[in-house]
């Protein structure tokens, strides 16, 4: 049983929320989680094993058609099929589909060829992860009252009223990716309100809620679900940072000298990185990696909490991004985590996409044309790099 919720005075919530998200909050979110969701676990079902498709509807700053069937193709998503995966997120910039929605040229251009491969995946029996992926600024607009909220719902709806009329076993509609948002009770307020929207033109797609910041394990935990039925929760898995992230240039200025980190991590073995770090601070967050003994063992213990929580709350828990940073990790110590990852995901009953399918976290490699997939990588996901069989 979960705990009732708390009861928030009046003023209290006035001062955290913007009034037309007072109705989405002030429902009693427990009474529709005590029955097991069994719509939202059929629909997991689809969502065991996937892959990010990144920096191609999102992420970047051409969103022109030649770009968009060059960078990925059909064929990629063939091979995504083939390799066994059972379904993409697809990360969709918040910028191009508001052009959609004022029925700009660009936005229209856009929003064919997003068409296009959602057909094509569902055809080659991948599922589609509709994942609104806006640029910081975009989610800063939140914060600032009640008309970006609208706006946002609006688009929303304008979205899910696009893609309804595709099997809904075959495409979730996820509400944002890492709402960077401080105030964890207004987010709970926008999500329900926008989950809300979705709902009401799209009656029978599966929702996919997170919680606020950046959708780590420590915002799923606290987040009461929605006094909605057929939603699946997520998180994102990066944990140790120390690990994942080493060299990211646009991340914690103490993973960035990071070069060959060990796996798993033990106050010994990190030794050599503390010397690649400049500052006290950048080797105090290494010795405390080691210090930490990153392992399959504390994986295990740590993914025990999300299915804790999709226990607790009767809704199933999906894990939408987890990887690492390839140019300076050692091959098999990535592999080694992806594959402790991967299995203990599945112990634990939790769906998983892999971040990415082919940029710096990725799982093939494309030059000159050609695509090629790691082979450690895919044998550590639990897939197989096998040819297809001739017909």
């Amino acid at each position: 049983m979960s705990q009732a919720p708390v009861e928030w005075p009046m003023l209290l919530v006035h001062r955290f929320l913007p009034s037309i998200l007072l109705p989405a909050l002030l429902i009693p979110t427990h009474t529709s989680a005590q029955q097991k969701d069994d719509r939202a676990f059929q629909r997991a079902g689809h969502l065991r094993r996937g892959i990010n498709t990144s920096e191609w509807f999102a992420q970047s700053n051409d969103y022109s058609v030649q770009r968009l069937r060059t960078f990925t193709t059909p064929d990629d998503i063939r091979l995504i099929h083939h390799l066994g995966f059972d379904h993409i997120r697809l990360s969709i910039d918040a910028d191009p589909l508001l052009a959609w929605q004022r029925k700009q040229p660009t936005g229209t251009a856009f929003m064919e060829e997003l068409d296009a491969i959602v057909k094509l995946a569902i055809e080659q029996k991948l599922a589609v992860v509709i994942d609104v992926h806006p640029q910081t600024r975009y989610k800063q607009s939140l914060l600032q009252g009640e008309e970006p909220v609208k706006r946002f719902a609006m688009l929303w709806s304008a979205l899910a009223t696009h893609f309804a009329p595709l099997d809904p076993d075959y495409v979730f509609f996820e509400i944002m990716n890492e709402p960077e948002q401080p105030d964890t009770y207004r987010w709970q307020g926008i999500q329900s309100f926008v989950a809300e929207q979705i709902r009401g033109v799209a009656p029978s797609n599966t929702i996919i809620a997170c919680g606020a910041r950046w959708s780590g394990l420590e915002d799923l935990l606290p987040l009461e679900p929605l006094a909605l039925p057929n939603v699946i929760y997520t998180f994102h898995d990066y944990e140790p940072f120390a690990f994942t992230h080493q060299g990211a240039t646009w991340a914690d200025p103490a993973v960035q000298p990071l070069r060959n980190v060990p796996y798993p991590s033990t106050p010994e073995n990190i030794a050599k990185n503390l010397e690649q770090e400049p500052t006290l601070a950048g080797q105090f967050f290494v010795q405390q990696y080691g210090l930490a003994r990153w392992d399959a063992h504390r994986i295990d213990v740590t993914l025990s909490f999300a299915e804790r929580w999709s226990q607790l709350h009767h809704a199933p828990v999906y894990v939408g991004e987890f990887g690492v940073h390839r140019p300076y990790a050692d091959p098999a110590t990535r592999a080694q985590w992806l594959k402790d990852m991967r299995t203990m995901l599945e112990k634990h009953h939790l769906g998983w996409a892999m971040w990415d399918y082919q940029d710096n976290f990725g799982a093939v490699t494309k030059k000159d044309g050609h695509t090629t997939p790691d082979s450690a990588v895919i044998e550590a996901l639990g897939l197989t790099t096998q040819p297809a069989a001739k017909p």
